[in-house]
């Protein structure tokens, strides 16, 4: 038996061998793959972008967010028209173009929405496919970081809604909104209300009240929602009360429909907080972009104030602003 001992054994380490080597080889092959991290997006692309949709002659407003995700993995996020910020899992690149599809969102359509575009020179340009077929042209230009290096000083206070007109305003459309002992009202959905006057930094004191079941916003610099709703839920989100419409969730949801809630925002740069009834529900959060339904994407200038009115009944009142010098 010895005799034949010995030659397994050499057989038996040889396999080893073979196997120690090809593992080895292997191994090699794998961890070389990360080299191809050369196709993702360059780092020039990555960041926030806002976006104009040319829509038939008209721009419309967007965002986008690019990010890496591990080595080879780009991912981001991206708000329409309307609706909320999406998260996009995954988006490819290839041959200096980008791209990526969500499905739709508050509507019920079949299909996707698939965004293209590519980096040229300092900005983003492509184009984006809705999920009924309609096709639009867009351009993106770098999102300012609106960083203040100091605090900012005050100026005096300025109604905007004293309870006896609404001089300061302007509507969207056809103006359903009316004034009743000293509250402005919009009876049921129709155009949104705008201030005359922009913004950049400041603090807005707003009372509100809305029936049950009703929505509405308020936006700041027209670009940045505040949400205002009534849902029947315990937990914070951020589409819910006191939220920056899909990006920050209020701490705890302390509203509640029928009765007069006491709202005070401060907004400096991309910072803000929301103080409702006296409790701090956000804490100088930043807002990474514009929310659904904005005005216009140009963060870098100053905005107005814009109240909801398209979204069910609503009453506002003691609305005064005072901005930064």
């Amino acid at each position: 038996m010895t005799s034949y001992s010995q030659p397994n054994h050499r057989k038996t380490q040889l396999s080893l061998t073979l196997i120690i080597f090809f593992l080895a080889t292997s191994f090699s092959f794998t961890y070389a793959m990360p080299e191809q991290a050369a196709t993702a997006p360059p780092t020039e692309i990555l960041g926030r972008w806002d976006i104009a949709i040319n829509m038939n002659g008209e721009t419309k407003p967007a965002w986008l967010e690019l990010d890496h995700s591990g080595v080879q993995t780009t991912v981001g996020r991206f708000v329409g028209v309307v609706g909320s910020a999406r998260p996009v899992s995954e988006i490819h690149y290839n041959n200096g173009k980008f791209s990526f599809t969500i499905p739709p969102q508050w509507w019920v359509k079949k299909g996707t929405v698939t965004v293209e575009g590519t980096l040229k020179d300092d900005h983003l340009e492509g184009t984006i496919r809705y999920e009924h077929g309609a096709t639009y042209h867009w351009t993106g230009q770098k999102a300012p970081k609106l960083v203040r290096e100091e605090a900012p000083e005050w100026g005096q206070p300025i109604p905007l809604f004293d309870g006896t007109n609404i001089e300061a305003w302007h509507a969207t459309g056809e103006n359903q909104w009316v004034i009743e002992d000293g509250v402005l009202r919009s009876p049921h959905s129709g155009a949104n209300l705008v201030t005359n006057q922009k913004f950049e930094d400041f603090k807005l004191h707003i009372e509100v009240k809305y029936p049950k079941g009703s929505n509405s916003g308020i936006y700041l610099r027209g670009r940045y929602e505040m949400q205002v709703v009534d849902k029947n839920e315990v937990d914070p989100q951020n589409l819910l009360f006191g939220a920056i419409y899909g990006f920050i969730p209020a701490s705890k949801l302390v509203s509640k429909a029928g009765k007069w809630q006491k709202i005070d925002i401060t907004l400096i740069g991309r910072m803000v907080t929301v103080v409702v009834n006296g409790e701090t529900i956000i804490c100088n959060r930043e807002i990474p972009g514009i929310t659904g339904g904005a005005l216009n994407s140009d963060e870098s200038s100053p905005g107005p104030i814009l109240l909801q009115g398209d979204h069910g009944p609503i009453e506002y009142r003691n609305i005064i602003i005072t901005p930064a010098k």
